[in-house]
């Protein structure tokens, strides 16, 4: 299970290297996805639909936030889709949290803000849930 996750981070460091370079003590969050697609739509379909609206209404909303969607391309998780998110520090992803990792008010008020595209996601494309997989702090 480790070596999946050190897997998906490097992977994930990999595209990431081609648009933008990680900073020392950027945090990244991997989460595997669950993705039950609607009738007649295609992985590619949402995967489009996640990276083009998706992605940037949590980036909008989250102070220090970048997203990457990632495909798995063999191992455990292989063809499945993992959201990679990169806060630009460990504090700027705390600012979100309470010190036990429960969700403050700011968290909240966020995430009512990306609702409406989650549920424009799950009319149009399909449903997701997510595995967290630890957070990880370049360094």
């Amino acid at each position: 299970m480790k070596n999946v996750c050190v897997a998906l981070l490097i992977l994930a460091s990999t595209i990431i290297g081609n648009s933008q370079s990680l900073q020392r003590d950027n945090l990244l969050g991997i989460h595997v996805m669950d993705i039950q697609l609607n009738p007649g739509i295609t992985l590619e379909d949402f995967s489009a639909f996640f990276v083009s609206k998706v992605i940037p209404e949590y980036e909008k909303y989250w102070i220090g936030l970048k997203g990457h969607l990632v495909k798995s391309v063999r191992g455990e998780y292989k063809d499945k889709l993992a959201v990679m998110w990169v806060f630009a520090t460990e504090p700027t992803r705390d600012y979100y949290f309470n010190p036990d990792g429960t969700m403050n008010e700011r968290e909240v008020i966020a995430l009512k803000k990306v609702e409406k595209i989650e549920d424009e996601l799950k009319t149009k494309f399909g449903s997701y849930s997510v595995e967290y997989k630890d957070d990880w702090v370049v360094k």
